[in-house]
């Protein structure tokens, strides 16, 4: 998209890890980034000088500027709901990093907000939105395995203190591998099948603390607060049902990350924290895995694709699909899971979304 005329001017509030892959590709979609934000000003001001460009803002003050279309959203979970709120009191539509928000109350409010203000909400992931994923619904939508009756998502790791110099969020209330690597397979599985009805799931945590592998705080030692091993049952309103795995506590595993399953054949998926491929199927009619070309959307297949997919849908007067009613589905299924492991008991998900049309 030509520079002078650009989709739309971003100021982004979060300049830690995450925010490199989205300063780095703003401009492959046509997204100009015009101010950047952090409670840490000397990380703002590193951001501002390595993307050229930007200005460094006051956390406060970038959602009120009015060279701002829109507020990119990257802080720490836990400061989501509280920031997007902002963005959205200054009339600014707002694009934030998984989750929506750490609690279901805070996901609704928000997604109310925005109604009311008349501003898009949208939430990440936008992976699904990767020709790996869109494949898998080309293939679905066209029968290639007949109704889907179920599947089985995989995440199994140790955690990501190995490589992150400041883990110890994703080991914090809004952390965990379900609050965190959950919402990249639910939101690919309801932009599959629809819909999740009922969860069940039980849970653990394996290690009372971590230690920080890597960086200037390399062997510091801190506390786990949330559950870290994770097992669990998604009941979709189609009737399809999906085993769950999350972990942050296995050293090693050989299961395929994302599987669906029908009545005519099998479909094996890509790792839904990706955007490409490889994908397969399996159909009755000829009895072994084929894998499947791409189907080709032709966007940049990086973080970034969500964000200018709703801010072209802005301008086309479209709903766009990354919505904030899917990011609050996937966080009230992600809340019924947490919720199940503790009462000890299926929990009903009490909200429900529209499959994201495909591209």
């Amino acid at each position: 998209m030509p520079s002078r005329s650009p989709l739309a001017r971003v100021g982004v509030i979060g300049t830690g890890h995450i925010s490199r892959t989205y300063l780095a590709h703003a401009a492959d979609f046509g997204l100009e980034v015009v101010a950047v934000a952090d409670l840490d000003p000397g990380r703002a001001r590193a951001a501002a000088e390595e993307h050229g460009g930007a200005v460094v803002s006051a956390v406060d003050e970038l959602p009120c500027r009015a060279d701002v279309d829109v507020v990119l959203n990257l802080t720490v979970p836990a400061a989501h709901a509280e920031v997007t709120e902002a963005a959205i009191a200054a009339a600014r539509h707002v694009y934030v990093e998984k989750p929506l928000a750490v609690r279901r109350e805070d996901g609704e409010r928000l997604v109310a907000a925005a109604a009311a203000a008349g501003v898009r909400l949208g939430v990440a992931p936008d992976t699904f939105l990767g020709d790996g994923i869109q494949t898998c619904r080309r293939l679905i939508d066209e029968g290639a395995i007949g109704e889907p009756i179920g599947g089985a998502v995989v995440v199994a790791g140790h955690g990501h203190e190995s490589w992150h110099p400041s883990p110890e969020f994703y080991y914090r209330p809004g952390g965990g591998p379900v609050m965190d690597m959950g919402p990249y397979h639910l939101t690919a599985l309801v932009s599959l099948l629809g819909p999740v009805h009922r969860v069940s799931a039980a849970a653990r945590a394996s290690l009372a603390e971590r230690t920080i592998g890597s960086g200037p705080r390399a062997g510091t030692r801190f506390p786990v607060e949330v559950p870290t091993h994770v097992v669990g049952t998604l009941e979709f309103a189609s009737g399809a049902i999906v085993s769950l795995l999350m972990t942050f506590d296995v050293w090693a595993a050989r299961l395929p990350p994302f599987q669906v399953f029908g009545t005519e054949g099998s479909l094996d998926g890509p790792d839904p924290n990706t955007f490409a491929g490889p994908v397969q199927v399996w159909r009755a009619s000829r009895g072994e895995w084929e894998p499947v070309p791409l189907h080709r959307t032709g966007r940049p297949q990086t973080r970034g694709l969500g964000l200018a997919e709703m801010m072209a849908a802005v301008a086309d007067g479209r709903p766009h699909r990354a919505s904030g009613e899917l990011g609050l589905h996937v966080l009230d299924v992600m809340s019924g899971l947490m919720e199940s492991a503790e009462l000890g008991r299926h929990v009903t998900v009490s909200t429900s979304c529209e499959r994201p049309e495909p591209i």
